[in-house]
């Protein structure tokens, strides 16, 4: 069974890029506009990895990680941010807030599948 992934990101062009890379690398994919949008697929669903943008409405990346760090069901789930924020803070409010890895955008095809792989391998 293909791992589930769910791709938090508030443009549709990069949900639909990131859907189509993990797609062509056999993984199956569901995505979510925001953070408060996230938290509801997550509690209908079981996900493997989960993949989050930083700046989004509503509820952004740092705070959608906080809130499954604190979620039994989530709390080890890998979580990948990958953001346009680049600076050394934001990558460690980010590692503070629970994330795994930290890759800044735009991602090149290989290393979104390589470091997804990666963060997975521990199952």
């Amino acid at each position: 069974m293909p791992k589930r992934i769910l791709i938090i990101d508030d443009s549709p062009i990069v949900r639909n890029l990131h859907a189509i890379m993990l797609k062509s690398a056999g993984f199956f994919t569901e995505d979510a506009e925001n953070g408060f949008d996230a938290l509801e697929k997550a509690m209908k669903s079981d996900f493997d990895l989960m993949i989050v943008d930083i700046n989004m409405p509503k509820m952004d990346g740092f705070e959608f990680c906080r809130e499954m760090r604190r979620n039994d069901k989530y709390r080890d789930i890998p979580l990948l941010i990958v953001s346009t924020e680049s600076e050394a803070e934001d990558k460690m409010k980010g590692f503070k807030a629970g994330a795994n890895l930290y890759l800044v955008k735009p991602v090149k095809p290989n290393d979104l599948i390589e470091n997804v792989n990666l963060l997975l391998s521990g199952d």
